[in-house]
């Protein structure tokens, strides 16, 4: 066979050369002289050579590198919040657990945020924390500059009041709770009911802020399982409210409040026995009212049991704080683990005490757990408790 190069026929190749098509030509005498083959390889090996050297180099940087994640990512978190204002807006008015709850908090919670941010609290009362919810989870803001602190029946509302949420308790943000709460229902000393029996044949007049809060909810549901005679009447914009009322007359009792609120609020009620406490709301009993019945003790099937037990999984979550979806994740976390430390911190636990609040917390994905145990209820039982609260 000759070494001679053919020429190229253009009938028979396309009009424009295949590059590969070298790497398979038989060498030419014409090839073999070519001045720049030798050093064509030579930058090849070389090239070679430098890639394998820089995946070596690349290799042993990259343990380092992604450990430096972290703190240049709480760098980022401390560039954010110097100098910026946090707002926790309560969905409760002024004055109410609620309320006290979260200026306790806000007052220690700065220190422990990356960037010392100042806190403040601010009151957005309205649905039983559904307007301040439905705001924050649609309209943000998004950046982690705003808490929500709501009524605890916050996680149940989509699947009690689908009419009135709209949000997705699931994919909240879920920073923590400051404790599991016992309520109770109390009335004024000279009110027709003093004691729970009392209930299946007397009626009771009950102030309550709106449906969504235990205040209303509690009441509707005994009323509805059990046959009992509460009356409730709605619009008081606070639990201090509800307690003029219970004064003045204009109401008899408070058909759902935690027994912290009352303790840090009306003391007073308590020593010289102004009120009587005639049921407890919780899964167990409270230390602190052993001779008080516990609503559960109400329930004769285990229908009635699933019933109230959903319904009172709400108190379970306590004063539950929050941020909307969308929130930068390393925001999220700073500020769990900023509530996680004020939660142990000595200056707020001495606020709290001060202040008549109890403290048993919950981390924010100790509550984020709670919410999706309670999302997967039984249909059955969801839509028996919410024909309750409708009051059908």
């Amino acid at each position: 066979m000759s070494d001679t190069v053919r020429p190229w026929n253009a009938a028979h190749q396309s009009s424009r050369p295949n590059p590969e098509a070298a790497l398979f030509v038989r060498p030419s005498r014409r090839m073999a002289a070519s001045p720049f083959r030798p050093s064509i390889l030579r930058d090849a090996r070389k090239s070679a050579l430098l890639g394998m050297r820089s995946a070596v180099v690349l290799a042993a940087l990259l343990p380092a590198l992604l450990a430096a994640q972290p703190a240049a990512a709480q760098q980022s978190v401390a560039e954010f919040y110097k100098g910026k204002t946090l707002r926790i807006i309560v969905g409760v008015g002024v004055g109410s657990g609620y309320d006290l709850n979260a200026r306790v908090l806000g007052r220690t919670l700065p220190a422990h945020i990356p960037g010392n941010p100042t806190v403040i609290v601010q009151n957005q009362p309205g649905a039983g924390s559904l307007a301040m919810t439905n705001a924050l989870y649609n309209n943000g803001p998004f950046d982690g500059t705003v808490i929500g602190a709501s009524f605890n029946g916050m996680p149940t509302a989509p699947l009690l009041e689908p009419s009135g949420a709209r949000f997705d308790p699931v994919k909240i943000n879920w920073l923590g709770s400051t404790n599991r709460e016992t309520q109770i229902t109390y009335v004024w000393h000279t009110a027709p009911v003093q004691k729970l029996a009392d209930l299946f044949t007397t009626e009771l007049i009950v102030g309550a802020q709106a449906p969504g809060s235990t205040q209303y909810d509690f009441p509707i549901l005994l009323n509805h399982l059990f046959g009992t005679k509460f009356k409730i009447v709605t619009g008081y914009e606070s639990t201090p409210k509800i307690h003029l009322a219970m004064e003045s007359g204009e109401v008899q009792g408070n058909g759902a409040t935690n027994w912290s609120t009352v303790k840090a609020l009306n003391t007073s009620w308590l020593t010289e026995q102004k009120i009587r406490i005639i049921v407890q709301w919780g899964l167990k009993k409270n230390p602190e009212l052993p001779a008080v019945p516990l609503v559960l003790d109400l329930a004769k099937t285990p229908s009635d049991r699933q019933a109230l037990e959903l319904a009172l999984a709400r108190l379970e979550f306590g004063r539950p704080f929050f941020l909307p979806p969308n929130v930068p994740p390393e925001r999220v976390e700073a500020l769990r683990r900023a509530f996680d430390a004020t939660m142990k911190d000595p200056a707020f636990l001495a606020d709290a005490d001060k202040s008549k609040i109890e403290v048993d917390p919950l981390t924010g994905e100790q509550v984020a757990a709670l919410v999706e145990q309670v999302s997967h209820t039984p249909a059955d039982t969801v839509a028996r408790v919410r024909a309750a609260m409708e009051n059908k």
